[in-house]
């Protein structure tokens, strides 16, 4: 049985997250400005990771399959009916954004951060009320 308050609390810290984001960023300046965009950067990490947590957390304890990856821990959500296909896509896609923070960050164009923080911010909290109106609004 999913531990309903370890995943309220995971929920709530990405909900924390995107607040930050769109309260404290200035997207604009993150190609500019090197102190933008590290704080943009880690805080879309730990957002993420703490949707892939909330995620793992679910697959483990309903017995969803044993993912290799982060990105199947969203397919597998989505196969169990915990998420639509499309939101199993944009997380896929988030986790895999997490994993060139994390391991690549050199590489990582800063249009693309701003583009994430402008325009992809919905797909965590999507993500959140999703698991949320699964648990029976579970906070």
């Amino acid at each position: 049985m999913t531990d309903q308050d370890l995943v309220a609390k995971k929920l709530a810290l990405v909900e924390t997250y995107v607040h930050e984001l769109r309260t404290l960023s200035s997207p604009g300046n993150i190609v500019r400005e090197v102190r933008e965009r590290r704080f943009v950067e880690h805080t879309l990490q730990i957002a993420i990771q703490a949707a892939i947590d909330v995620a793992s957390h679910i697959v483990s304890d309903e017995k969803l399959g044993e993912p290799t990856t982060n990105s199947q821990l969203f397919d597998a959500l989505a196969q169990a009916g915990w998420l639509r296909s499309t939101q199993s896509d944009q997380l896929r896609k988030m986790a895999g954004f997490r994993n060139l923070l994390v391991h690549g960050y050199a590489a990582v164009d800063p249009e693309i951060v701003r583009e994430v923080v402008e325009s992809h911010l919905d797909d965590l909290l999507e993500f959140v009320n999703a698991i949320r109106g699964r648990l029976g609004g579970a906070r």
